[in-house]
């Protein structure tokens, strides 16, 4: 067995994995898995710059990581970090590059839409071959908080493509006005919010053939928090919601829910994690409009993702 570390830093969250993995079949086994909402993406929609308060709760979170990296012995050839849309789009990626290799001793890997896609298609289809009732072409669905990722494939990526419809991005652009955000939307703003998405989705299917699935794999906070609000759990349970197929009436229910919410409503849901109360609505939005998009009666829900995906590359996979 290899011994790696996995950092996946996006838009609104952090995530470590340390996990084993089988040298011939890839598969992982997991040592600890943690999340930290450092919501690195702060304003990048507006400034095209990560903001300095914005950084430093990333910086102390990889000084967290770091601990934890060194206390499972990982040697640092088996740590790989990787930034996505956030860090993409910001003009002092450097500043951000540099404080993390002081801290971690790793540089970041500022990746494309297209490798970050192929990446969660890796770590999020490989164990569903075993899976009744789960068969190819998948359509992997990632929505982040910058960027949201469509990858089809079968045992390998045959179309991807990545574009700007994170649920951070989306509620910035649309319900924050002058440091306030809009809580509940009203009607425009949920429209104006859907036609933005809409307009992602057609540049989705320009290069990925959205219908094709046979299976709707949906990925990252925003699915998983819907899939434990439908799944009407008492808290956060990995175990529960891994696998889990949720109808697309369920999410059409939930979405509506959320969207009609206040703020301290969403808060109460005992499933929320507090770094989602104010974008999670306009996450369950993304994943509403492209379960109607495709035609999908269902997305089955994976606690699998990009993370595994790294992990696997870390441990040479």
């Amino acid at each position: 067995m290899t011994r790696a570390a996995a950092i996946d830093c996006g838009t609104n969250s952090i995530r470590l994995l340390v996990a084993d993995a089988d040298p011939a079949t890839g598969r992982l086994r997991d040592l600890e898995r943690r999340m930290e909402i450092v919501r690195l993406g702060q304003g990048v929609d507006r400034t095209g710059r990560l903001a300095p308060e914005a950084l430093e709760r990333t910086f102390a979170a990889c000084r967290e990581y770091a601990a934890a990296i060194a206390a499972h012995g990982v040697t640092p050839d088996r740590v790989r970090f990787v930034a996505t849309s956030a860090t993409r789009d910001a003009a002092n990626r450097d500043e951000f590059t540099r404080g993390v290799r002081e801290i971690l001793g790793v540089a970041p890997e500022v990746i494309t839409g297209d490798v970050e896609a192929a990446l969660s298609f890796a770590g999020a289809t490989r164990e569903l071959a075993a899976l009744p009732g789960h068969t190819g072409p998948y359509l992997v669905l990632d929505i982040g908080g910058g960027s949201t990722e469509f990858v089809l494939g079968d045992d390998a990526v045959r179309a991807a493509r990545s574009v700007d419809i994170g649920c951070v991005r989306l509620t910035e652009r649309h319900l924050l006005r002058d440091g306030v955000i809009a809580d509940p939307p009203g009607p425009e703003l949920v429209d104006a919010i859907t036609a933005d998405i809409d307009a992602a989705l057609d540049l989705a299917a320009e290069r990925v053939p959205l219908t094709e699935t046979h299976t709707l794999v949906g990925l990252a906070g925003s699915v998983t928090t819907v899939a434990a609000i439908a799944l009407d759990l008492p808290g956060y349970d990995s175990a529960a919601i891994h696998h889990a197929r949720i109808p697309v009436e369920r999410v059409r229910e939930i979405t509506e829910r959320l969207l009609a919410a206040t703020h301290e409503e969403r808060a109460a849901i005992p499933v929320m994690h507090p770094g989602r109360v104010d974008v999670i609505g306009a996450g369950a939005l993304v994943l509403l409009r492209v379960m109607e998009r495709t035609g999908a009666t269902e997305v089955l829900v994976s606690e699998h993702d990009i993370l595994d995906g790294i992990a696997q590359l870390a441990a040479g996979g």
